[in-house]
């Protein structure tokens, strides 16, 4: 089954809030107040494609008013998770999720521990994303383990500003495979502002079309090395014809400093739509 393009009118569930607007985020760095402005602006597929507006909660004073749903960074460890829940609940703000990186590199398990002991308290009930550094190992999936196990989700980084540090596919492929074995939804973050797999100055980068495609091999049963093979691809209309819908029951979003990337990818290679302008 192919992911079928979208009619003018709609964009279909496949594509709907699969960008979480990260514009203040490196390399994009956008001022915050502009980044606000342009996402209380979109219209059409664009407004459909965009889920949560991504920043970090020391951010948080700086958007009172600010209607549209949040994703907040924890820029600290495990202590600093009740803040943005509670400041959110002061200042009005819309909190649709918390996103925090585990810290503790020597006891990644007991870092998701400590990470879900202070949510469970501050009695946050938004989707939680743990990211959990480094290659798939003992520890890693001993914390993907306690992530699963809290029914939170894993923040997965896909990209980096040293090309050098991005994960090869092999890594890519164990992560997914890794939280599709525990049935833990994850969002990636990141390098995957482009649908397609692609080599920028430097190194290799990941492609979100390639990433769907991968989870979906994986759930229908394939290996990694198929996952591998998916994430390699740089045929838009191999990857289409894969049912990539199945694939955001899992790979619910990503963060991007573009919207514009994503949305004029996906319209390329004919998968989306966009709305017709409004008729005078």
């Amino acid at each position: 089954m192919t992911a079928d393009p979208a009619p003018a009118d709609s964009v279909p569930e496949t594509w709907r809030g699969l960008v979480d607007d990260a514009a203040i985020f490196p390399p994009g760095n956008a001022p915050l107040h502009d980044a606000t402005a342009t996402y209380g602006t979109r219209d059409g597929a664009a407004a459909d494609l965009v889920a949560t507006f991504v920043l970090r909660d020391t951010d948080l004073p700086l958007v009172r008013g600010f209607g549209g749903p949040l994703s907040v960074v924890v820029t600290g460890g495990a202590g600093q998770v009740a803040g943005p829940a509670g400041l959110c609940d002061r200042l009005g703000l819309r909190l649709a999720g918390i996103e925090i990186a585990l810290r503790d590199l020597d006891d990644l398990a007991g870092n998701v521990r400590r990470v879900d002991a202070a949510v469970r308290e501050a009695g946050i009930e938004v989707p939680v994303h743990v990211e959990i550094p480094g290659p798939v190992t003992r520890g890693w999936l001993a914390a993907a383990d306690e992530v699963a196990d809290a029914g939170h989700r894993i923040k997965l980084r896909f990209g980096h500003l040293d090309h050098d540090l991005i994960p090869d596919s092999a890594t890519v492929a164990a992560w997914i495979d890794a939280a599709l074995d525990r049935e833990t939804p994850f969002k990636g973050t990141a390098g995957l502002h482009r649908a397609l797999r692609h080599e920028p100055e430097g190194g290799g980068a990941h492609g979100f079309l390639n990433v769907m495609a991968a989870t979906a091999v994986l759930w229908d049963g394939g290996s990694t090395g198929d996952a591998v093979e998916a994430l390699d691809q740089r045929d838009g209309a191999v990857l289409a014809a894969v049912d990539l819908g199945k694939a955001r029951r899992w790979f619910t979003s990503f963060g991007s400093c573009s919207v514009t990337e994503p949305l004029h990818d996906l319209i390329t290679l004919g998968l989306l739509t966009p709305h017709p302008p409004e008729q005078p």
